[in-house]
């Protein structure tokens, strides 16, 4: 009796270890076959990018090549020696040289804060990619573009020094270097120089940046400016959909008079305005504080800065907001529906006047919220829902020559979406189509081509774990 009982308990056993064995040898087929159709994927949106990327038109092209970067460096992390992707490296190297004096051809005050911010944080990826591949020289160069450039105009130029404005002081315009336009404090300007500084900051943990404090003070006031407004709940800047997610909108607006923040021009404002980018941007700028948060509290308290500062209250509202701001991606940015990641239907993005700049957002949040320490404290998991819109923008593409699409999801499933996100928010415009008919179309390429390279290397970023 006892030895029949043991007798099946073993088999018992046999049968699930060789069921065991079975399953991880599928997955692990099934995982391979995934890694090779994406490394063709990768090779072959690399290719028409390097057919369309040179292009005239100075923040798409920083942005898109800031995509590129982002992407080739993905792909080199996970497939180090393949032949075609060592190739990739090298072309990128090539195109760098022609962006540089691309960019050396402008007058720099002739930019607008945000050109400063996009290409700021583009050279400081070309600087990471040309020490990676030897090229000490020019990796030098973009640095230098970064610091002495870029940041030096964005801080001049755009921050607001003085402390007048109401109801939150200081903060960053998007004006013209040359002051012609002052623009407006919207979130796209101020998490772009928020995040330069946190960026700059970081890297002179490693390297030597002369003069480093002055990266971190300005992302500290950075970060007091957001944190004020986000206190100010009457406001709405960082909206709540519910109690655990909320959107940061296009800019902070407060009607009352004698208030700084009334401007409803530049670009034309709209009530409830969101942009996917916005949130990738901040969360990116955030976690970086998250990381050096212990280097602020020293130095906030060598130099008697803020004596309440604690770092534990600081950790803890950082972790808030990037989980806030985590579920409501995940809550109002994909169509529950097809579990692919959408821009907010606001008329402001798709419209005429500057659905060829908004158009970008998708692929900038995923560039950010796909990056490995901003995964760890997003607070959800969107690792299928990169995938599904990985692969729909593969799905969709020109297959004669591997170009992406503006529109990548099915009308049917938009219009479900719409009445999602109308129902969240309390608001939505009825937006099928990007208004892009006045977009160059090289430019449009470009700029389509670097979402599906954002969606892919967050992709590739996925096959680690």
């Amino acid at each position: 009796m006892f030895r029949r009982k043991l007798i099946q308990v073993i088999g018992i056993i046999a049968i699930f270890i060789i069921s065991t064995l079975i399953f991880h040898s599928c997955n692990n087929v099934s995982s391979n076959d995934y890694e090779d159709t994406l490394k063709i994927q990768t090779i072959s949106a690399f290719k028409r990018f390097e057919e369309i990327w040179n292009f005239n038109d100075f923040w798409k092209r920083g942005n898109t090549f800031d995509a590129c970067l982002t992407f080739v460096d993905a792909a080199h992390q996970q497939w180090p020696n393949d032949p075609e992707v060592i190739a990739m490296q090298i072309t990128v190297n090539n195109m760098l040289e022609e962006n540089l004096a691309f960019f050396n051809r402008f007058d720099p005050g002739s930019l607008w804060a945000d050109d400063f911010g996009w290409w700021g944080i583009m050279g400081l990826n070309a600087h990471k990619h040309l020490l990676r591949m030897g090229e000490k020289e020019l990796a030098n160069k973009y640095l230098k573009l970064s610091t002495d450039l870029c940041w030096e105009y964005k801080k001049k130029t755009a921050y607001d020094h003085t402390s007048s404005a109401i109801p939150v002081p200081y903060g960053c315009r998007n004006g013209d270097a040359n002051g012609v336009s002052k623009g407006v404090k919207n979130t796209v300007t101020n998490s772009l120089l928020f995040l330069l500084s946190s960026r700059i900051y970081r890297l002179s943990q490693v390297e030597d940046i002369d003069d480093n404090e002055k990266y971190l003070d300005m992302a500290y006031r950075q970060w007091l400016w957001f944190d004020e407004w986000f206190k100010l709940d009457k406001y709405q800047y960082l909206k709540q959909i519910s109690p655990s997610a909320a959107l940061v909108q296009e800019r902070p607006m407060a009607f009352f008079e004698g208030s700084d923040y009334m401007n409803k021009e530049h670009p034309p404002w709209a009530v409830g305005w969101v942009w996917t980018g916005d949130q990738g941007m901040l969360v990116a700028a955030l976690t970086d504080m998250f990381l050096v948060r212990h280097q602020l509290a020293d130095w906030l308290e060598e130099n008697d800065m803020d004596t309440n500062f604690d770092v534990d209250v600081f950790e803890e509202r950082i972790r808030y907001l990037i989980m806030q701001i985590g579920n409501g991606i995940q809550t109002a940015l994909i169509s529950s529906e097809d579990g692919i990641i959408r821009e907010a239907p606001c008329y402001s993005s798709f419209g005429p006047n500057h659905g060829r700049d908004y158009l970008a957002g998708r692929g900038i949040m995923m560039r950010y919220v796909g990056a490995e320490d901003e995964k760890k404290l997003l607070g959800v998991d969107l690792s299928e829902n990169i995938k599904e819109t990985a692969e729909a923008i593969w799905q969709t593409r020109n297959k004669t020559n591997n170009q992406f699409q503006s529109e990548f999801t099915s009308l049917d499933n938009d219009k479900l979406y719409t009445e999602q996100f109308r129902e969240l928010w309390g608001q939505a415009d009825d937006l099928r189509k990007w208004d892009i008919k006045l977009m160059k179309e090289q430019n449009k390429h470009g700029v389509c081509q670097s979402i599906g390279l954002d969606a892919l290397g967050a992709a590739i970023k996925l096959l680690k774990n």
